[in-house]
């Protein structure tokens, strides 16, 4: 995965992850991605709750002894209700599949939502708009 590699995400998927932020604000939200990778391109299709994740102050965990075994989790979204896009170094440490994605506070709309791969570059975000 490289800089030019996409992530792509539904519109009603990207309203869902900022819902559940503003939900548990103060605290952090994480979910599960799912979807497809190809080369240049992560299409996101899908959300998942880990099951038993912790939602705290500054933090959120999953326990990944207990995800279910499924090649379709493409990574996770986590909220920092700091307001800060980058990635911490935990962030980076425990990231589970090939990308992550942060929603920062206010949660409002594509300018608080970043992506990184494993290697804690950049990548580009498109939010897939409904056909009508």
């Amino acid at each position: 995965m490289n800089k030019s590699t996409t992530v792509s995400i539904r519109e009603d998927l990207f309203q869902a992850v900022l819902d559940a932020a503003r939900r548990l604000y103060p605290r952090e939200v994480i979910l599960l991605l799912k979807g497809k990778r190809a080369r240049n391109a992560v299409v996101v299709s899908d959300l998942l709750i880990p099951p038993l994740a912790t939602y705290g102050h500054g933090f959120s965990s999953m326990r990944t002894h207990m995800l279910p075994m499924d090649f379709s989790i493409v990574g996770t979204v986590h909220s920092h209700p700091s307001g800060n896009l980058t990635p911490s170094t935990a962030d980076l440490n425990h990231q589970f599949g090939s990308i992550l994605v942060i929603v920062a506070y206010p949660y409002r709309d594509e300018s608080n939502l970043a992506a990184y791969s494993r290697g804690g570059e950049k990548l580009a975000i498109e939010i897939l708009k409904p056909e009508i």
